[in-house]
């Protein structure tokens, strides 16, 4: 009985989200054809107000979790951008997605659904403004920091400019239902998991009228909670779901779809050595604050309104067990994207092991810090463009880079910690 309740509550969670999920990942795709790091960092690149505001309103429609976001942000700060710009490009990208967006419409309703971007776009310019009042700098200041800024020959958006329109669909496609998913996989399986247990566990309006279902006592928790987890803006939906039906007020809920996508302790390590402790402390202080005040502002919004739409969740997911042949087909076609996910990354890895020789250095690098594509993505960059390398494959499963070529050591090993990874 335990097992059977917990596995319909997750397949009917699974149900309601994947059409949307699945609606997600097509705009993830167009986002994909006309949103790149080159661009972001063009606009983004003075250190002024107007950055600020362009990183904070570039952020919300990018599907990037807390750690897809490093190194995206570290690109920008490399390429010029203020700790101002980073610090709101960071704030308000991992909150919410395209992806995550219409996922909540579906499940949460359109008021989560609109204050949550507004919210995190809202958040990046205070939270820009604030880091650019304590420190106006750029990040790197360096001389030679004009070897990081737009390689014409190196632009991997330059170079999908030159490539066919079939090539660039299936590049696009292979991002959204293949990396992309390879990203957010993991997260929104165990976020599933989480949501079944608790509701099982925890009956539904426990936690109502206590004294830490709404307020700061709720948000102090999610804050504690949230904080060091690692959750995509996806993943944190079916939880904050599960919090409002156990008697959390949809502020208190809010709170962890703040903080939990938007911080964990692995991407914190590493931001802490790019932008420093100061600007992380800072960063740290102004998303739990921030998280806070529109916490309540929401909870007031849903008071003045009657609550209606909570009324409609718990009515909703307690009795709606019959589904469309519609989303019967779509989230099955979901579920074999997922299955061929964790198939990719359960396989076994039949890397052939590179020995050197005498003219040239073939060897196995360990990289510390790498967690989804785009940490993979931003390491194979970063190695590629250094002087002597033939061919490099990184192999994220393995925690390891594969590299050809007479190059310099010293040189690969700054390289790849410059961007905030670290060589064993």
């Amino acid at each position: 009985m335990f097992i059977s309740d917990i596995i319909r509550a997750i397949f009917l969670l699974f149900f309601e989200m994947a059409p949307y999920l699945m609606l997600g990942l097509i705009f993830v795709a167009i986002l994909n054809i006309f949103f790149n790091k080159d661009l972001i960092a063009r606009q983004i690149g003075k250190n002024n107000f107007l950055s600020i505001i362009k990183a904070s309103l570039f952020g919300v429609p990018l599907p990037l979790c807390s750690c897809g976001v490093v190194p995206s942000t570290i690109y920008l700060a490399k390429n010029g951008a203020s700790k101002g710009s980073v610090i709101s490009f960071l704030i308000s990208t991992p909150q919410t997605g395209i992806d995550s967006i219409i996922a909540t419409y579906g499940i949460l309703g359109p008021i989560f659904a609109i204050f949550r971007p507004i919210s995190a776009f809202l958040m990046g310019i205070l939270g820009g403004t604030i880091v650019r009042a304590f420190d106006k700098k750029n990040v790197y200041n360096d001389s030679n920091n004009d070897k990081f800024r737009f390689d014409s020959k190196k632009s991997e958006q330059q170079q999908l400019n030159k490539s066919t329109f079939t090539s660039k669909l299936s590049t696009t496609l292979k991002y959204a239902f293949v990396e992309f998913i390879d990203d957010i996989s993991t997260q929104f399986f165990i976020g599933l998991i989480i949501a079944g247990l608790i509701s099982y566990v925890v009956p539904n309006n426990f936690f109502a009228n206590t004294g830490v279902n709404s307020g700061i006592l709720g948000m102090l928790l999610m804050i504690l909670v949230g904080i060091p987890m690692y959750v995509c803006a996806t993943a944190s939906i079916p939880i904050a779901l599960t919090l409002i039906n156990i008697g959390f007020s949809p502020g208190v809920a809010f709170v962890f779809l703040v903080v939990g996508p938007a911080t964990n302790a692995a991407s914190l390590i590493i931001l802490n050595k790019v932008l420093g402790k100061k600007t992380i402390l800072i960063y740290l202080l102004t998303i739990s604050i921030l998280a806070i005040i529109f916490g309540y502002l929401l909870d007031a919004i849903f008071y003045l309104l009657g609550n209606p739409l909570i009324t409609s969740i718990h009515t909703h997911y307690l009795n709606h067990v019959q589904f469309s042949l519609f989303q019967i087909v779509i989230s099955s076609v979901f579920a074999m994207l997922l299955v061929a996910s964790f198939y990719r990354k359960l396989k076994p890895k039949f890397v052939k092991t590179i020995k050197k020789d005498t003219d040239m250095n073939k060897y196995k690098v360990i990289i510390q810090g790498m967690s989804c594509n785009h940490c993979v993505m931003n390491v194979k960059n970063t190695i590629a463009k250094l002087d002597g390398v033939k061919n490099v494959e990184v192999v994220l499963a393995e925690n390891a880079a594969y590299i050809e070529g007479n190059y310099n050591k010293e040189d690969l090993k700054k390289a790849i910690e410059d961007i905030g990874y670290k060589v064993t």
